[in-house]
Parts: structure tokens; sequence; C-alpha cells
């Protein structure tokens, strides 16, 4: 079979299922589920690239396979996804009467999307240049706010849900997307995070699951 299977890209493999899986409850009106799932495949893009640099005898066509099928994942997992959450916010929980929320939601999910595809075609240009002048060094920096935080916003932002509900919230999380996609395309600098300040990251964004878990989010 074409592709690679090994353990390098098969967590990339369960982000995808993830996102797919939250897509599937956000249509279901599962909203707290549909987040959750979100959260887990951005846990599953954090770790893939430190799992994948234990390979040792890695080859360059295994690299470039991993760089693309991770940005390929990234579209589906944190542009797809929390654009298919963003509209059925405004569709199950917004209060009767309150149909047009459904018309922001859909400009701001497509914006995310858009510029998540749009951050991730640049990211694969850059990387390829970086690599050709720096070799495989890590990078210490991005430009532009990484796809994969939306994982993180959407799960804090949702914690507004202990305390509002309706259309406050729906407009909340609408903000919050639309905010969201316009920082996946600013020209910023943001510094790259490794070891034990991912881990640190990585322990906030369980926290987060959590709080969601606990909140009063439609779900089972």
């Amino acid at each position: 079979m074409i592709g690679f299977y090994n353990y390098t890209v098969v967590i990339t493999y369960l982000s995808v299922i993830s996102a797919c899986t939250s897509i599937c409850f956000a249509f279901e009106g599962n909203i707290k589920w549909a987040i959750l799932m979100l959260v887990i495949s951005g846990l599953c893009d954090m770790l893939d690239g430190p799992i994948a640099r234990t390979k040792k005898n890695r080859t360059d066509t295994e690299r470039k396979f991993g760089i693309q099928i991770d940005s390929l994942s990234d579209v589906i997992s944190f542009g797809v996804a929390p654009a298919c959450i963003i509209y059925n916010i405004s569709v199950h929980l917004c209060a009767p009467g309150s149909e047009w929320l459904k018309i922001p939601a859909i400009v701001a999910g497509i914006a995310l999307l858009i510029c998540a595809v749009i951050r991730l075609a640049f990211f694969n240009v850059s990387e390829e240049e970086r690599q050709e002048t720096e070799g495989k060094k890590l990078r210490d920096s991005y430009r532009g706010l990484p796809v994969t935080n939306v994982a993180l916003i959407f799960p804090i932002v949702s914690l507004v849900s202990y305390f509002v509900e309706g259309n406050v919230f729906v407009i909340t999380m609408i903000v919050a997307t639309a905010l969201t996609a316009f920082f996946y395309v600013l020209d910023f600098k943001m510094v790259k995070l490794h070891g034990k300040k991912l881990a640190v990251i990585g322990l906030f964004g369980f926290a987060a699951l959590l709080g969601v878990f606990f909140s009063p989010l439609a779900g089972f």
C-alpha cells in the first residue's frame, strides 16, 4: 500500500479520527463532546512531532510525508471541525427566535477554515525553505498563530458556559472563532515551545478538557 503506517504517523491519523468524531457529535447537537474530541485532536498534534523525531533512521521521504500528512490532518482537525462546531453551537444553543445567529456563525466558520488552509500552505512552503537553509534544526518560532491553538481556545472560551447561556454564549463563541481566524493569518512572531514548557501547555489543555467535561454544555 502507498503511504506510511509506522508509529511516527499513526498519532496523526488518530487526530483525524478524533476530528471526524467531533464533527459527528457537533451535528448531533452534542456540543460538549464535540469540543472534547477537538481537544484530543490537539493533544495528538502536540505529540506527533516529538514522537516522530524519536525514529532515528527516518528517511527524507518519511519526513516530507510527515509534514504533508500533518498539514492535511490539521485542515480537518483545526479547520473543518471547529467550523462545524461553531455552526452547530448557533443551531442548538441559541435562544428561540434567534436563528439569525446562524449567519455570523457560518461566516466565522468559513473564515476560520479558509485562514487555516492559507496558514498551513504558507507554513509548508516556509518550512521547506527553512530546512534548505537550516537543515533539520527545530524552529524556534512561528509566524502567526499555529492552527492547533484552536483546540485550546475553544474549550477555554466555552467555559463561559458556567456563567452565561443562550445567545450570549453563542455570540461569545462566534467572536472567539472570528478572532482565531484573524490571528491565523496575522503576521506576528510566536515563540515555539519545547520540552517542559510544552508539557505545561499539555497539562493546561487537559485541565481545559476537564472543565468542558463538567460544564453545563449540551451533551451526555
